[in-house]
């Protein structure tokens, strides 16, 4: 076969099914779970003006070197989404909806990394947000809502790693300690992690690089810079997660990607997966955020949750199988007129899966169809059936072919399938 014209660009891939379905059904459960916990759906643009992904930190990998960035034709300079959270801050601010604002999403954002396995260009992701309030216990819901959608997928391997990155008030006396900190050890460190000391020094601790790790795990912790009031509430969410069962396991190392995070910090981990790529899912406090976009000082919560990964994390344990959208009918036409379509739209609109055979046909070739489409059951209407004002069923397991009455035709078929 020739080599097509056109292929897919380097981290990107065309989904088909059966991942489709399977990734339809995992935003089916995510969706669920988030309206359980009184979150209602948002869909904001997948591109924006550039200005809002760059309140992520001009010290991030995100901002600096993934940004899909362009300008249209009125010269406005705009940018593919590289994540949620600053979308849904820009739009509270525009829209100002009732306080606390909960609200989930899922779909596509776009990142210029480079490609691995579970990693893509363009990555789909599942989430939530809540803005609006300071209260710990938020945080609490936040993480248990993503744990519960874990189990529900019925992942096992997945463990919570909990952190607190301090008020912004915390912030400088700890930057200050990891600045004199790398400073003194800089031959120690990565030729890219004295770059990022330069910016942020707190982006050091977030290298992946093995050379800088033995550094990294000396470094100033920011446990010893805590105010009380953020003190007091990473011990309540803490609490909050003992109280409800969640198990944790705290990592004074962890700061996630992006330099929004104030408070809590979370990620999910998991254990089948690539230890160096095994994180599944994140988030944390944002309570800056929202001033950043020119809106009021609102704090913020949330999570995204990587759905190539997840989906990984499931193909390794086992789990969450792609749901049956086999067809379950298929109709066998050879009158030459429009009773093989009428029959198809009657199974459908009764709620069954029904395809049927097109271009007229030979019963041969329609029963062959029949077969490749792994249906279970053939409707077949010919002209003696059309006389006679009857359909014959063929079980397409080997069992025997026999007769119904045309108009008892959906109630006899949806035997077949009572559930």
């Amino acid at each position: 076969m020739a080599r097509p014209t056109f292929q897919t660009l380097p981290g990107t891939r065309d989904l088909l099914p059966p991942d489709t379905d399977r990734f339809r059904a995992l935003v089916g459960v995510f969706a669920d779970e988030a309206a359980r916990s009184g979150f209602s759906q948002i869909v904001p643009p997948i591109f924006e003006e550039i200005g809002v992904f760059t309140r992520l930190g001009e010290a991030t990998d995100v901002v600096t070197k993934e940004l899909y960035a362009f300008e249209d034709m009125g010269g406005r300079k705009q940018a593919l989404r590289p994540e949620f959270t600053a979308s849904v801050c820009r739009a509270f601010v525009q829209h100002r909806p009732l306080l606390p604002w909960k609200s989930w999403y899922a779909g596509p954002a776009f990142r210029q990394e480079r490609p691995q396995k579970g990693r893509y260009r363009q990555f789909e992701q599942v989430g939530a947000e809540a803005i609006g309030s300071h209260d710990p216990d938020l945080d609490t819901e936040l993480i248990v809502l993503a744990a519960r959608f874990y189990q529900r997928l019925g992942l096992k391997d997945i463990t919570l790693v909990l952190n607190t990155l301090g008020d912004k008030a915390d912030r400088p006396a700890f930057l200050e300690a990891l600045r004199d900190y790398f400073g003194q050890n800089l031959d120690a460190l990565s030729q890219k992690s004295r770059e990022t000391l330069s910016l942020n020094p707190l982006r050091v601790l977030d290298s992946k690089r093995p050379d800088d790790q033995p550094l990294i795990e000396s470094a100033p912790r920011i446990t010893d810079y805590l105010s009380s009031g953020a003190g007091l509430a990473f011990e309540r969410v803490q609490a909050g997660l003992e109280a409800l069962g969640v198990a944790y396991e705290l990592n004074p190392r962890l700061v996630r990607g992006l330099d929004y995070y104030t408070r809590t910090t979370f990620e999910f981990l998991s254990s089948s997966l690539d230890a160096a790529q095994n994180a599944v899912g994140g988030g944390g406090r944002y309570d800056g955020l929202v001033a950043d976009m020119g809106g009021p000082d609102e704090p913020g919560v949330g999570f995204a949750l990587g759905v190539d990964r997840t989906v990984l994390a499931c193909d390794s344990e086992g789990v969450f199988a792609a749901p049956d959208t086999r067809t379950q009918i298929f109709v066998v036409s050879t009158t030459g007129g429009l009773e093989g379509l009428k029959i198809a739209e009657e199974l459908r609109s009764a709620g069954l899966r029904v395809d049927r055979a097109v271009d007229h046909r030979s019963m041969k070739a329609q029963m062959k169809a029949a077969n490749r489409s792994r249906a279970s059951l053939a409707v077949i209407v010919g002209p003696d059936e059309v006389a006679a004002g009857t359909a014959s069923l063929r079980p397409l397991d080997d069992r025997p072919q026999f007769v119904v009455e045309r108009t008892e035709l959906v109630s006899r078929v949806k035997e077949f399938f009572p559930s």
